[in-house]
C-alpha cells in the first residue's frame, strides 16, 4: 500500500482556509470578516516563504526582536503583508513595536497605553491596538481582568490608540466556546469592534462566535519538534 504524499503547504493553507469559511457560513457570516493570521513565531524564513509564494499576507510574531529579524527583507519583495504582534509587549519596546508592525494585540496594561501613544506620535504610525482580556482570570497570563476593561478602553481612547478590538486566550484544555462568547458579549457591552479570537485547535469555533481575527500557527506550519 503505498504512503500518501504530504500536504503541500499551499493545500494546508486552503484546507484552514475553507475550514474557517464553512464555519463563517454556518454563522451566516460572510468568509471576507475573519483575517487569518499565519502564526510564524520561531519558524525561520524558509517556512514562511511557501506560504508568502501561495498568496497569504497576513503573519503574527511573538517577539519584537524576532519578527525585525526575519521581516523587514521579506516585506521589501512583499510589501502588502499585514504583520501582526500576538505577544505580550514590554513598554520599552513600544517604539519599536509601532515601527513594525501594523496590528498589536496584547494591550493589557495603562504603562503600556503611554508609552504606545508616544510611540505613535514619534512613528507616525498608528497600527491597530487590540485590548488583551484575561478572559479565564488565570494569573499566569496577560490581559487585564473583566472588572477593569471598561477603565482600560477609556484609557486607551482618551490617549488616541486606535482600538481595533478584544482578544483573549482562553484557558487551556476546556471548552473554548464559553470563552470566546464572553468576549463577543463583553466587545458588544463596550461598543467595540474586533475580535482577536481562536487559535489551530479551536479557530472554527471562534469563527462562529464572531472572531474577526484567528491565530492559526500548528495547523499551518505543522509542530515544532
Amino acid at each position: 500500500m503505498a504512503h500518501s504524499e504530504p500536504l503541500t503547504v499551499a493545500q494546508t493553507l486552503a484546507d484552514v482556509r475553507t475550514r474557517l469559511d464553512r464555519a463563517a457560513g454556518l454563522a451566516g457570516r460572510q468568509p471576507n470578516e475573519i483575517e487569518l493570521i499565519a502564526i510564524s513565531k520561531t519558524h525561520p524564513v524558509e517556512a514562511i516563504q511557501p506560504l508568502l509564494t501561495a498568496g497569504h499576507r497576513s503573519f503574527g510574531e511573538n517577539r519584537v526582536q524576532e519578527a525585525a529579524e526575519k521581516w523587514p527583507a521579506l516585506r521589501d519583495r512583499y510589501p502588502d503583508v499585514r504583520l501582526h504582534l500576538v505577544g505580550q509587549l514590554q513598554s520599552n519596546k513600544a517604539r519599536d513595536a509601532v515601527a513594525l508592525f501594523d496590528s498589536i494585540h496584547a494591550v493589557d496594561r495603562p504603562s503600556l497605553i503611554t508609552a504606545l501613544a508616544a510611540a505613535m506620535k514619534a512613528e507616525d504610525r498608528r497600527p491597530d491596538c487590540f485590548v488583551q482580556v484575561n478572559i479565564g482570570d488565570e494569573p499566569q497570563k496577560g490581559g487585564c481582568a473583566i472588572v477593569d476593561l471598561g477603565a482600560l478602553l477609556t484609557r486607551a481612547r482618551e490617549a488616541g490608540l486606535p482600538v481595533a478590538g478584544l482578544m483573549a486566550v482562553p484557558p487551556a484544555d476546556v471548552e473554548a466556546a464559553p470563552y470566546f462568547a464572553l468576549l463577543a458579549e463583553l466587545a458588544r457591552r463596550h461598543d467595540v469592534p474586533g475580535l482577536s479570537m481562536g487559535m489551530s485547535s479551536d479557530y472554527e469555533t471562534a469563527a462562529m462566535l464572531g472572531a474577526t481575527c484567528v491565530r492559526v500557527g500548528t495547523a499551518l506550519f505543522g509542530g515544532r519538534g
